[in-house]
Order: C-alpha cells, then sequence, then structure tokens
C-alpha cells in the first residue's frame, strides 16, 4: 500500500535492514505495528499525524519488507531489547535524536524497552492495548490462557508451529483478526491483502514466532533485571473497550508500576484500536503527543 506523500526507505539497523514509510513534517514520531501485522496498520491515521510531526512507521525486525536476523543465542536475535535498538539506530540514522513513539501490540512491548533502553531518545510514549509483557505472563489463568492461546501455540518449539500456519496463512491470519477485533470490520481489503503477502512467508511467519519465544525467554530475563527502573518519560496507555485488557487488567495501574508519569483511556473498539476506531484514537494520541 502506498502512504500518499511518504517515501520508502530501507534503513540498516543493529544487524537488521528496517523497511519504513516516513512522510509530513513536524516534531519525529516513530509508529510501531503489533502482531500478525505491518507498517500498513497505521494507514487510516498516518496522513493525518503527518500534518503535525515527521511520521516514521517501520516494519519490525522479522516482519513485513524487513530482513530477517539469525535467531541468536536463546531467542535474542528477537528479543525487544534486538528489536528496539534497531528503531533507535533508524531513527538516528534519520536525523531524529529525541522522538516521540506509540506502539501497538507487539511494538508497544518493543517501545517499552526502547524507553528502558534509550530513555534519552524517547520524549513521549503511547502503548496501545497491552500490559508489561512479565505482567501478562504473571496473571495468566484459564480465561487469559484461552483468548491469549497463540502466546502459549506460537513458542513452541520449531518447527510446530512454523508449519501449521505455513499450511494455510490466510486461515490463520483471518481467524486471528476477527477474533481479537470488535464488531464491524476492522480492515481493508488493501490492508489485510498486505499483511496476507508478507504473513504467507516462511521467513516471516518464523520471525513471529521467534518474537513470542523470545517474550517467554530472554525478554523475561531482562524485564527481572530492570523491574526497579521505571520509564522516565509520560506514558499513555490506550486500550479497546471490547478487548482482552479491559476485562483482565486495569492498564492504567499495572503501567503506573513500569513508569513515573501515566495517563490513559479505553477506546470504544476490540484490539485493532487504529483502523477500528482510528478518528477515535487519533484524537486520544494528538491529545497527548502535540504539546
Amino acid at each position: 500500500m502506498v502512504f500518499e506523500g511518504f517515501e520508502t526507505r530501507r534503513i540498516d539497523g543493529e544487524g537488521s535492514e528496517i523497511n519504513l514509510v516516513i512522510g509530513g513534517s513536524g516534531p519525529p514520531l516513530l509508529l510501531l505495528h503489533g502482531y500478525p501485522q505491518t507498517h500498513v496498520m497505521w494507514h487510516k491515521i498516518a496522513p493525518q499525524l503527518a500534518d503535525r510531526f515527521t511520521v516514521v512507521a517501520s516494519d519490525l525486525r522479522g516482519y513485513g519488507d524487513s530482513s530477517h536476523p539469525p535467531d541468536g543465542e536463546n531467542h535474542f536475535g528477537y528479543s525487544k531489547r534486538a528489536t528496539a535498538a534497531d528503531q533507535a539506530k533508524v531513527m538516528a540514522a534519520l536525523g531524529f535524536e529525541r522522538f516521540r513513539l506509540i506502539g501497538h501490540d507487539r511494538g508497544g512491548r518493543v517501545a517499552h524497552r526502547l524507553a528502558l533502553d534509550h530513555p534519552q531518545a524517547v520524549e513521549r510514549l503511547s502503548v496501545l492495548d497491552i500490559v508489561p509483557t512479565r505482567t501478562l505472563f504473571k496473571a495468566t489463568d484459564q480465561f487469559l490462557a484461552t483468548a491469549y492461546y497463540h502466546w502459549f501455540f506460537l513458542i513452541q518449539a520449531e518447527p510446530y508451529p512454523e508449519t501449521l500456519i505455513g499450511y494455510d496463512p490466510e486461515f490463520y491470519l483471518d481467524f486471528l483478526t476477527r477474533r481479537w477485533a470488535g464488531a464491524g470490520e476492522a480492515f481493508t481489503n488493501e490492508a489485510f491483502g498486505e499483511y496476507l503477502r508478507c504473513f504467507s512467508k516462511p521467513e516471516v511467519i518464523h520471525a513471529s514466532c521467534e518474537d513470542y519465544r523470545a517474550a517467554a525467554s530472554i525478554d523475561l530475563e531482562h524485564d527481572e533485571v530492570d523491574l526497579d527502573h521505571k520509564i522516565v518519560c509520560p506514558v499513555q496507555a490506550l486500550w479497546g473497550a471490547k478487548a482482552v485488557m479491559q476485562k483482565t487488567f486495569d492498564v492504567v495501574a499495572e503501567w503506573r508500576k513500569r513508569a513515573n508519569q501515566v495517563e490513559g483511556e479505553a477506546i470504544a473498539c476490540g484490539h485493532f484500536l487504529p483502523e477500528e476506531a482510528p478518528q477515535e484514537t487519533l484524537a486520544a494520541l494528538l491529545a497527548f503527543h502535540d504539546v
């Protein structure tokens, strides 16, 4: 998909090559997508954000059209630390040593780690429809394990999940997105087609599994070390009023355990805020970031 007025670029990260689009003018703003999507998930709000910001929407390492680095020891190649380092290096290469940051789903987890590892770089942070990874694992019960079953499916040893997903990526993608979305059609045909194009690649399927394997192993190790360290920049938490987070957590309270300054609200939709409720999500993001 083409983001009108945006330029597509590829920039070296920390051991990977990152695909992105950049457009607009004003303070820099980095957008990080979730699973099982790409930077295209921002297409409904990126043009409006670009009226006020220089918007960078990138594919995380292993996803979309970014490269697929080796797994590394204990899945370090897809740890949130490695993935965050990519994005910090990319923004620096673009001339942005300090920037605003918005992350949805997996991108929110990368953003959390980026804010901890590179506090000098992140001016303001929004996390969409997540609580910290460690928090979710510690709170898992029958309800959460059922709702987030994919967390425990994708961490199984290679090639089990890769083989099953690869047998019919379109069925898998359609099932997941419909399960997590609220009422109505969240995705345009063009956006879903782009997600499917990328997610049909065996290397993307594998990389996405490694992302979850890292979350259940080395990411938790990094999180344990940083339990006494809080995010220093202002944090906004947004979540879907029809999504699992609403039913399971006091989202703002959980983020206040991990950050010094937190505000937030629920948006009337499911998991995919920027695509299900673009105008409401945009309004909340602008109220927080346009300062």
